[in-house]
């Protein structure tokens, strides 16, 4: 029994304290296949939606979990519930309320019934959105469905303790890191080991040495389909040796264990995390020889794709059987010769074991009753209300059966509840009595009540919120001093970086050579490689370094270097960064700002312009579009006040072009939401951003020698866009409305057009059709001419405008063809 010795003599504690945790272990890993067990239960009898258990991993996250210290973070995947229970952060309680979607924060904790069960995360932020002392407490980020969608942000929560090891200036930020010993642990099914982004992460975090450990959770399934066809070899630690450090280079340790032997996964688990935590070393376990006793989900079973052999052997090797042998067979001689056992009998075993059923069951009963009992109540005055209503109404037999039908529904949901309560509303909308009026309340505040449970938290609403920073303009020297628009972001840069050391900048050429447009010359020699830097072409992870630092207290400013290579990283953006407060209820946070350039470029590939897929995909981050580098600096300005994530897409042809340099960088404001009139007119307002305003101010000028006065508009802020309602201000003078810009058509121009129309309300003061101006429907051709051809140009403006001016007045402006 040398292992057992050897675990015994590890732990330097008492062999009854050894006991203790060993059985503790064994009890956390029963409660959670029970929770496997009885969840896939009530997904199939309909109480939940869907259910994805982490039934035949238990043991080595209990291996896991030993080595995970506060400080730590976690990014993983949806089958880590064993993980949790064993850190303290997920009761079986609490495990049930996600199931069932309670969207009692309380209740769940991950996420307020917001994410399907599975999905886990620990509370970084307090009731007023202020950051916890992360460093005291043992840390998760949320969970996301996409396969491999976690690995990107692991990379960044790693990072981060690089970051606090090796910069000075950060020594005080103690409730985010204590010298940069924290580890960040990720896991992964070991099918989804094929997707890039695995293989991306596991790139980047061996460039940077990076202290992240990484479990590969192998029980030869991705789904039904087996290993052989998911990985080269059939093994992702074979595929992975040219990663293993040797003399010759830098690189990752790789261990390679059984998961259904705890002994040795306690062993490999302390050996990674002191690897990693104080050499920062980042390390790959492929821990093997797994088992899923249920499949892949409730949405089908195994024993479709699995053989009677391989059922038979995952039945012998589960590893919660393989470690209730050891516990059974476990002995050991003290130093009196007395033998130690952990159990005298299986009697001992098998009464914790049905303890744990017991845990279980109840938890799953207590859950159940606290998810229907709070909408029962609600049901119970919404029927009330109706029986009042009904009495009063000519149509109450109708209004009667809804309530009936109502109190009969023996576990109803908030659905129920509130389309039973619009349908009585028809029936009583020529008649006036106060039971109306309370139903219209009633609906009301359940709609009020329905925002705050599933609308709520997509971006801040604390007092650290990015929308309530006020303008504040940039001052001038009294002597006029034009510089290339390069100088103006350079200089606001290094102010920014002086004045936040918690700010980095990243991204391809973004380091040494100060970006592709000079916007950071020199800022690297000045302060240091750790906090200008420049990265692989590996768009995806540099998003993930962003996520995963701003996650840690830090301030990214992370560089995607053309607006077309966002496409690259739109998955993580939309998937993880634009979700991340949303999916949390507000508990965590991650203001990362992405910077990068657009517009006007030439070419397939450099010259697209994706907003409408940009601003769709998203929401729950700002998208900022400035016509110039003084507006886009503010904005940089804006964003490193306020605690929200956002885009900002900068004017890839304004680097060169003349502006004036303010004189307060660093401290000037550009608000967000908010529209500036930059040309004021009578005859139409054309609606507009970016590069291509410049297009529209020619135009302006040429159309006003035809006698037509154009209003322009820079929208300046796709999301939100115009939040006090400007834009409609300007149609109620001129009564005319073009959007232009150089997205496909139904893009961006779309989306303003509605925004004006219909949420503005502005149709109402529209005197001819509204009409959008922009690019083809390809991306454009390569070449002057390709632009040209492909995208609005100022005779294309000068052209739409007077075309609607003439239906208006033919006479005053005859018809051009």
């Amino acid at each position: 029994m040398t292992h057992n010795t050897e675990l015994a003599n590890a732990q330097k504690i008492s062999f009854n304290d050894f006991k203790n945790e060993v059985l503790e272990d064994y009890k956390v890993a029963r409660v959670s296949r029970e929770c496997s067990l009885l969840g896939r239960r009530e997904v199939l009898t309909g109480k939940a939606k869907f259910g994805i258990f982490g039934d035949g991993k238990e043991v080595p996250q209990l291996a896991m979990a030993k080595a995970f210290k506060n400080g730590d973070f976690r990014s993983g995947y949806y089958r880590d519930q064993t993980f949790m229970m064993a850190i303290g952060e997920l009761t079986a309680q609490q495990f049930f309320a996600g199931l069932y979607a309670h969207t009692n924060i309380e209740a769940d904790p991950m996420s307020a019934g917001r994410q399907m069960g599975g999905h886990f995360a620990t509370h970084s932020l307090d009731e007023n959105g202020q950051w916890k002392n992360l460093t005291a407490q043992k840390n998760s980020s949320s969970d996301i469905s996409p396969t491999a969608g976690q690995m990107p942000r692991l990379l960044g929560l790693a990072q981060a303790s690089k970051i606090y090891r090796h910069v000075a200036e950060l020594n005080n930020h103690e409730r985010f890191s204590i010298e940069g010993n924290e580890v960040a642990w990720g896991t992964i099914g070991n099918a989804s080991t094929s997707e890039g982004l695995f293989f991306e992460t596991i790139n980047a975090a061996g460039v940077l040495q990076v202290p992240m450990v990484m479990s590969v959770w192998d029980d030869e399934y991705g789904i039904s389909v087996h290993a052989k066809h998911q990985t080269t070899k059939e093994s992702i630690s074979e595929i992975l040796k040219g990663f293993q450090r040797d003399e010759k280079g830098k690189g990752y340790e790789i261990f390679v264990v059984n998961g259904w032997d705890y002994v040795q996964l306690i062993d490999t688990y302390n050996k990674a995390a002191n690897i990693a935590r104080t050499e920062h070393v980042p390390v790959l376990i492929h821990v093997k020889e797994l088992t899923q006793p249920q499949g892949h989900s409730t949405s089908g079973s195994h024993e479709r794709y699995k053989s009677k052999d391989r059922l038979a052997w995952e039945g012998e090797f589960d590893c919660i059987a393989q470690m209730r042998q050891w516990i059974l067979d476990f002995e050991l001689q003290d130093e009196n010769g007395v033998t130690l056992n952990i159990v005298e009998s299986e009697e001992e075993l098998i009464a914790l074991e049905k303890a744990a059923k017991k845990e279980v069951s109840l938890a799953k009963r207590n859950a159940w009753a606290a998810f229907t009992g709070e909408i029962k109540n609600e049901a119970l005055q919404a029927v009330d209300l109706l029986n009042r209503l009904a009495e009063k109404s000519k149509n109450g037999t109708f209004i009667s059966k809804l309530s009936n039908d109502l109190n009969a529904i023996n576990e109803p949901i908030r659905k129920d509840i509130l389309v039973a309560a619009r349908k009585a509303l028809r029936f009583v909308k020529e008649e006036q009595f106060a039971e109306k009026s309370q139903l219209q309340t009633f609906i009301k505040n359940y709609l009020d009540l329905a925002y705050d449970k599933y609308s709520s938290n997509l971006l801040s609403e604390t007092a650290q919120t990015p929308m309530q920073i006020e303008a504040v303009l940039p001052t001038y020297e009294e002597e006029e001093k034009l510089v290339d628009a390069r100088i103006i972001m350079r200089d606001n840069f290094e102010a920014l970086l002086a004045k936040h050391p918690e700010v980095l900048i990243f991204g391809e050429d973004a380091g040494y050579i100060g970006d592709v447009n000079q916007g950071l010359e020199g800022l690297q020699e000045k302060f240091g490689e750790l906090r200008v830097s420049d990265t692989g072409i590996r768009e995806a992870t540099i998003l993930g370094q962003g996520i995963g630092m701003a996650m840690r207290g830090l301030r990214p400013i992370a560089e995607i270097q053309y607006l077309d290579y966002l496409l690259y990283a739109l998955q993580i953006m939309s998937d993880d960064l634009a979700t991340l407060r949303y999916r949390t209820y507000g508990k965590q946070k991650a203001p990362l700002i992405v910077r990068t350039r657009g517009h006007r470029l030439e070419g397939i590939w450099h010259a697209g312009s994706p907003m409408g897929g940009i601003i769709n995909n998203l929401r729950g981050m700002h998208v900022l579009v400035p016509r110039n580098m003084t507006q886009a600096a503010g904005f940089y300005n804006t964003l490193l006040e306020g605690d929200d994530p956002a885009l900002v897409v900068e004017c890839l042809n304004g680097y060169r072009l003349k502006e004036q340099l303010p004189s307060n960088l660093g401290e000037f404001k550009t608000p967000i939401g908010v529209v500036e009139t930059i040309k004021e007119g009578s005859d139409i307002t054309i609606l507009s951003y970016g590069s291509t305003l410049r297009i529209v101010m020619d135009a302006a000028h040429e159309l006003a020698q035809v006698g037509i006065d154009v209003e322009v508009v820079d929208a300046q802020s796709l999301l939100p866009f115009d939040i006090a309602h400007d834009t409609v201000k300007s149609l109620q003078k001129t009564n005319r409305l073009l959007v232009v810009d150089e997205d496909v058509p139904g893009g961006a121009s779309a989306y303003l057009l509605q925004e004006v129309l219909e949420t503005q309300n502005g149709y109402r003061f529209l005197d001819s059709k509204p009409a959008t101006l922009t690019s083809k429907a390809h991306r454009p051709a390569y070449g002057t001419d390709g632009d040209y051809f492909s995208k609005p140009s100022a005779e294309d403006v000068f052209e739409k405008v007077y075309a609607i001016m003439h239906e208006a007045n033919p006479t005053k402006f005859p018809s051009l063809y």
